[in-house]
């Protein structure tokens, strides 16, 4: 009895050490894997709805097609980026990931003002229209980035010990902000400069489409349903990578 005890203790603890990082949306191991597994995991949704959302904008912020405006990112901002996301996010929360509920519910909030923002019924983009007919919504709209820039470097800093696959989401996704928020706060000087870091923000936000993909991909398939697991593969500096090197 005391042997089998002791063997299901092992087992919760090679299961916390092993948890991926990525598609658990979680910097380290779960704390309490335990409870995590007796409702599904929210995380890919959450991811699935950050990617398909950030997909389409950074194709529209590329000029994909000649297209340029964001008209269609607003169903997607409030249907899927914004409220699935936002509810993967409380999910989140009830399974104990600080992280992930912090995260996935703040872009969940993202994407449901920048809706707003971009829903003319609102008259937030009319109301930085000043009597000479010159709107300044750009700069005021770089602050709102900036902010975003910021929350993202936090968030990409607790990463930094986890797998490539989720840090590398984080990076991409702060540097996509970085591009973008210098792109508005240049839209009335140089519009050239605007076009060019909107390019770049674009591409940065589509690759990070892919990587949160990737991750939510990666949380999805187990032997029930794939061949193989996902490689996340964890950062040198890593709990895991610590692990491996203390049992050689």
């Amino acid at each position: 009895m005391h042997h089998e005890k002791t063997a299901h203790v092992s087992q919760i603890g090679a299961a916390k050490i092993v948890s991926a990082s990525g598609g658990d949306f979680q910097p380290s191991p779960h704390e309490n894997i335990a409870q995590q597994k007796k409702i599904a995991n929210p995380a890919p949704l959450g991811l699935g709805a950050f990617a398909l959302t950030t997909f389409v904008l950074s194709l529209i912020n590329l000029n994909t097609r000649k297209i340029s405006e964001p008209n269609l990112v607003v169903a997607l901002a409030y249907g899927y980026g914004g409220l699935v996301q936002l509810l993967a996010g409380m999910w989140e929360m009830a399974i104990g990931n600080t992280f992930g509920a912090t995260a996935l519910s703040s872009y969940g909030g993202f994407w449901l003002s920048f809706a707003v923002v971009l829903t003319p019924s609102t008259g937030i983009v009319a109301a930085y229209t000043g009597e000479d007919g010159v709107n300044n919504f750009s700069d005021v709209f770089a602050l709102y980035l900036w902010g975003w820039f910021i929350f993202t470097t936090l968030c990409m800093l607790l990463t930094l010990r986890s797998t490539i696959a989720f840090a590398s989401l984080f990076i991409v996704l702060d540097l996509a902000f970085l591009c973008l928020a210098l792109g508005e706060q240049n839209a009335v000087s140089s519009p050239s400069t605007t076009a060019a870091f909107a390019k770049a923000g674009g591409s940065f936000g589509l690759m990070a489409a892919f990587l949160a993909w990737y991750n939510m991909f990666a949380g999805m398939a187990d032997n029930t349903n794939f061949w193989f697991n996902i490689p996340v593969s964890h950062l040198p500096w890593s709990e895991k990578k610590k692990l491996e090197r203390s049992q050689v």
